[in-house]
């Protein structure tokens, strides 16, 4: 039987509700009805529950899902999506500037970059931190300065805590033999099939145009799956983004932003500009504010004038400073100047902030969980390009 992930409306829902409490909705009384008509939480480590719900649960699920998108935010007026309102929220939005020349050098140590972050994240990907820790320890890896290995771990340990299932036979150290394909390094690629075919003004329908022609479904994840689903029911952007996507403050948008701040080194507008016509064919707010932030970090990252400090506070320029995503971000830089112990700032807040020290950096992201190899992607290309000489 083919449980397909992360579209489910029985799954959807439980995810929804969650989303709903963080985004400032109300979902206290939906949730009494899904729970008292027998409705499960969201699947605790995947994308689909193992049994379908009968039809009348996943007839209640679609309807409750539409409901809750229907519920007023109390955030929505600090949380933009439209790009004018986003810009009308930043008081401090950088100019336009003429794109200084990179070189191949420069544009090889973002990619290498990217693709070691990813690598060292990709065998605990989905683990706890405190798994991350013992795993890594086992070995004499913590604090975390290599790849992980299954050498010297032991079996209790790892009937525990397994390694991510697709990624241990390519992506632990003594299985190393290159880059494995992995979608942290797919969108890459297609964003410059994107940026070839359409160039820079390129427009969120020609963002799905390019993914139907060139992305198989099955390689899509979380919310772009469901705005894949969306496109093919005949929805248009940016409707693909909220309808019945429970997924659309999540990481996908932030994983394909590398490419904008690649082609706008130095300038970071341009750069955020170009992620967010990207970002909202699948995500909202918060999610797309992550693109715009890393797209904008990147263009200073990548003239190679700047530190990483001054990179970040590049990043946060293009991100309305009342939302979530700003006071994290902020949170962070203020722990990681209060406390020179990574441990102390990890176990706060699960991230980290390093100044242009390429190892530390993607080491000290994966260290701190959750999506693990998508982090490490991004924190390597940044570091990548401030340690490129």
């Amino acid at each position: 039987m083919l449980r397909l992930t992360w579209v489910q409306p029985e799954d959807l829902i439980g995810h929804e509700l969650r989303q709903a409490a963080q985004d400032g909705r109300e979902p206290k009384a939906v949730a009494a009805r899904w729970r008292a008509a027998g409705g499960p939480q969201a699947p605790a480590t995947a994308g689909a529950s193992p049994t379908p719900a009968s039809r009348y649960l996943r007839r209640l699920a679609q309807d409750l899902l539409d409901e809750l998108a229907d519920l007023p935010s109390a955030l929505a007026d600090d949380e933009p999506t439209d790009l004018n309102a986003i810009r009308a929220a930043c008081p401090d939005w950088p100019e336009h500037a003429g794109t200084p020349a990179t070189t191949p050098h420069h544009l090889e140590a973002a990619w290498l970059g990217r693709a070691t972050g990813c690598l060292l994240g990709k065998p605990v990907e989905k683990l706890p931190l405190d798994a991350i820790r013992r795993l890594a320890n086992s070995t004499g890896n913590w604090p975390l300065t290599t790849y992980f290995t299954a050498r010297g771990v032991p079996e209790d340990l790892l009937r525990k805590h397994p390694w991510n299932r697709r990624s241990a036979t390519t992506s632990l150290a003594e299985n190393i033999d290159g880059m494995p394909e992995d979608d942290d390094l797919d969108y890459p690629l297609l964003n410059l099939v994107l940026l070839q075919r359409h160039g820079r003004d390129f427009t969120t329908t020609e963002v799905a145009g390019t993914w139907l022609d060139e992305l198989p479904a099955g390689r899509t994840f979380t919310a772009e799956r469901v705005a894949y689903r969306n496109l093919l029911t005949g929805l248009e952007p940016p409707h693909t983004a909220r309808h019945r996507n429970p997924f659309r403050e999540w990481i996908g948008a932030l994983i394909r932003a590398d490419v904008h701040g690649w082609t706008n080194p130095g300038d970071p507008a341009a750069a955020a500009e170009q992620a967010h016509r990207d970002a909202t064919l699948t995500h909202t707010a918060n999610g797309v504010y992550a693109a715009m932030f890393a797209a904008a970090a990147i263009a200073a990252a990548a003239t190679g004038e700047h530190d990483v400090h001054t990179c970040l506070r590049t990043g946060l320029t293009v991100v309305p400073p009342r939302s979530r995503l700003a006071r994290a971000v902020q949170h962070a830089v203020e722990l990681a100047r209060e406390h020179d112990d990574f441990a102390t700032v990890v176990d706060e807040l699960h991230a980290t902030h390093a100044n242009g020290d390429f190892s530390g950096s993607i080491c000290r992201v994966v260290s701190g969980g959750w999506d693990t190899d998508s982090n490490g992607a991004t924190a390597g290309s940044i570091a990548g390009l401030l340690a490129r000489d």
